[in-house]
């Protein structure tokens, strides 16, 4: 399978060569495969967002190199075509929303592809099926009257509409309850499967990132500390504690356990499976 991002050793720092210089980056280099589910995590301000932002060109490196779909974000004349591959939802993605109405928000994008009328709307219609939204009342609803979870969801529904080959999600879920999280992340990935893309999730919810993701990428102080599965990243407890980061409350609390000397399996991340596992402990107490 081959990487749809390489990044080669990307420093990236703010301000240079000034009393406020910051470097954000510091020399990662990562590869994502095409149709993998990243989900990138760290602690506040450990680069997280940086990163990403280069992955759809909105940011330089100030050294090394990112190549996204084949374009090098280097090349100004290459990199103004990435927004046609690369789907950036940023936190609060409401905030984007302009139009009069829903529908022709989220028909925007599609329109100035250049793509004929008819596809402009089946795309459209497609995208707000996708997050549970009717095409018919969204042609006559405001998204300046909806809720936060809906509007939410209309402008992700906007990004969808692209088909970008990488959909990349900074903190879609902050904000929404535990069923308007549920819900927006399997629209996701109902897209993923749909349309074989890699999906980029910047998360501080470790449920999300042990039910969802195939790849985990550990950001620590602008350095690229860990890369792995979700079983064998969150099993490295004491590092994770050191970098300021939680678990899933399943591998919480098996590690809760294992502090209590009960020995119990490696690499639970679920409800159900922590459910299996408790339930073995209290047959083997019984015996």
């Amino acid at each position: 399978m081959s990487a749809i991002i390489e990044i080669d050793r990307l420093t990236h720092i703010y301000s240079p060569g000034t009393p406020f210089q910051i470097a954000a980056l510091d020399s990662i280099s990562l590869d994502v495969k095409k149709g993998v589910f990243l989900a990138i995590i760290g602690s506040t301000g450990s680069g997280k967002s940086t990163l990403i932002r280069h992955f759809n060109g909105l940011l330089q490196p100030t050294s090394g190199r990112v190549r996204v779909c084949g374009i090098d974000i280097a090349d100004k004349k290459q990199r103004r075509n990435l927004w046609r591959s690369v789907g950036l939802v940023f936190q609060q993605p409401e905030q984007q929303l302009f139009e009069e109405t829903v529908l022709a928000d989220v028909s925007f994008g599609p329109r100035n592809m250049g793509l004929a009328e008819a596809e402009v709307m089946e795309r459209a219609h497609e995208a707000l099926q996708l997050v549970g939204i009717s095409p018919q009342e969204a042609a006559h609803m405001s998204p300046f009257h909806l809720s936060g979870g809906m509007r939410r969801k209309a402008a992700i529904a906007g990004v969808l509409a692209l088909k970008p080959q990488v959909l990349i999600l900074d903190e879609p879920t902050a904000g929404l309850d535990p069923q308007g999280k549920q819900q927006l992340m399997r629209h996701v990935e109902d897209f993923r499967r749909r349309e074989d893309a890699t999906i980029i999730l910047v998360t501080h919810d470790m449920e999300e990132v042990a039910l969802l993701a195939e790849q985990v990428a550990v950001l620590n102080q602008g350095r690229l500390v860990m890369v792995g599965p979700p079983r064998e990243i969150f099993s490295r407890v004491d590092d994770l504690m050191a970098f300021g980061l939680d678990l899933p409350a399943a591998a919480r609390l098996m590690h809760q356990l294992r502090l209590l000397g009960k020995h119990v399996r490696p690499g639970i991340l679920t409800a159900d499976e922590a459910e299996v596992e408790i339930a073995g402990l209290l047959e083997e107490a019984l015996c």
